[in-house]
């Protein structure tokens, strides 16, 4: 980050990054483990994978009741509310006596994130110039992804000892020491916070009403960026597998990935300031696209982790950005409620991704999914390239 930004960074990592760290990490640290905790307590492989999946239902629930809270309560206190419950949530899920509670748990858990991320995003829209938006997000974003690295690794180095309560515990750890930085950091937003108290509240499906033109083009845009991204992580281990690899192997291919997808986080968010939000949109879903179309190529090692490390540089210049559309498009009025409704249309993306790759391979094969997903990118860009470059003309005028 260059000093002639002007801009005092320094001053908002702790208390706008750290959080997000520790809450990413927490999350890493059990999502490896999630399934063997299930199993232990006498799921099958299905039963597994559906309580594994409530996490994400939560996600997706709480987006626009986050969205309420929000406005009425502000982003400092509902960040250190979700805090606590995810701490609560978290250790529920790992020492619950019976699946059922592990289940309502990471349910819990999911609501808990999906209020805590929404709140984050409000807060670097207070604290953050309009100049620097992108490269914020952009940050924020990968905070996120260092701590989903991170956290397995903790939670790996603990469970040798403790099992997998070790990684759990862990967790808890990480989600208090989030919460707790809340707590701790200066107060850059009350300000803020304070005048939006003042102003009357719409109801959130109002809101919805109200821009829903909006949502249905530019959100849509939002929505197939975000099913490339979630089709891209359950695709790769599945490819793995279909070529003969074992788990050391695919596990190898995530890490390198992931640390390769960090590479990109700032210059992307230099692009998007400077050069406008869909120079970088074009750029992940044609790299995102031309991946899945070549995927069905890939039959060793090798290739498969040359496809991964294109799919995560065009994912790593892409950090941020769908927080970054929707704190462009926030009203002044009302705008908690707006970015939980934008929210709502990223994690039906993550649903259309996952339930569509699983959908398409049953019924053809996964090469053919592959193909399916590389095609939705190109159509995904043609939409954008409708919807998008409009409202970054809007932006630079405004």
């Amino acid at each position: 980050m260059s000093a002639d930004d002007g801009f005092g960074w320094r001053g908002i990592v702790v208390p706008a990054y750290g959080p997000t760290f520790l809450s990413a990490g927490a999350a890493g640290a059990v999502l490896p483990i999630a399934a063997l905790r299930a199993d232990e307590l006498g799921a099958s492989l299905g039963v597994a994978a559906f309580v594994v999946a409530l996490t994400g239902v939560g996600q997706l629930v709480g987006v626009l009741p986050a969205g309420t809270l929000v406005a009425r309560i502000g982003e400092r206190a509902t960040l250190l509310r979700a805090g606590a419950l995810d701490v609560v949530a978290l250790a529920v899920a790992g020492w619950a006596p019976s699946l059922w509670l592990m289940g309502v748990a990471l349910f819990v858990s999911g609501l808990a994130t999906s209020a805590f991320f929404l709140a984050r995003q409000g807060y670097m829209i207070d604290v953050l110039p309009q100049r620097l938006l992108a490269r914020g997000m952009s940050l924020l974003g990968g905070s996120m992804r260092a701590g989903l690295l991170l956290g397995p690794v903790i939670g790996s180095l603990a469970i040798a000892p403790f099992g997998l309560q070790g990684a759990y515990g862990a967790a808890v750890l990480l989600a208090a020491g989030s919460a707790l930085t809340v707590l701790t950091a200066p107060d850059l937003t009350g300000e803020h916070e304070r005048a939006r108290a003042a102003e009357p509240h719409t109801g959130v499906w109002r809101v919805i009403r109200q821009h829903a033109r909006l949502l249905l083009t530019q959100g849509i845009a939002v929505l197939m960026i975000s099913a490339m991204r979630t089709a891209r992580l359950a695709i790769l281990p599945l490819w793995a597998l279909h070529i003969g690899l074992d788990g050391v192997d695919s596990s190898q291919i995530f890490a390198i990935s992931g640390v390769a997808e960090l590479v990109l986080v700032y210059p992307g968010g230099w692009m998007m300031d400077r050069l406008g939000r869909m120079w970088v949109v074009g750029a992940l879903l044609t790299v995102m696209a031309a991946s899945f179309l070549i995927l069905p190529l890939a039959d060793s090692k090798g290739e498969l982790l040359a496809v991964a490390l294109c799919m995560a540089l065009g994912n790593g210049l892409g950090s941020g950005i769908v927080m970054t559309l929707g704190a462009d498009a926030a009203p002044q009025v009302d705008r908690a409620q707006f970015l939980g409704a934008w929210r709502l249309m990223g994690e039906a993306g993550h649903s259309v991704g996952s339930l569509g790759l699983s959908a398409v391979t049953v019924v053809a094969s996964l090469p053919v999914a592959a193909v399916a997903l590389g095609v939705l990118g190109i159509a995904g860009l043609v939409w954008s390239g409708v919807w998008l470059p409009r409202a970054d003309r809007e932006r630079v005028a405004a």
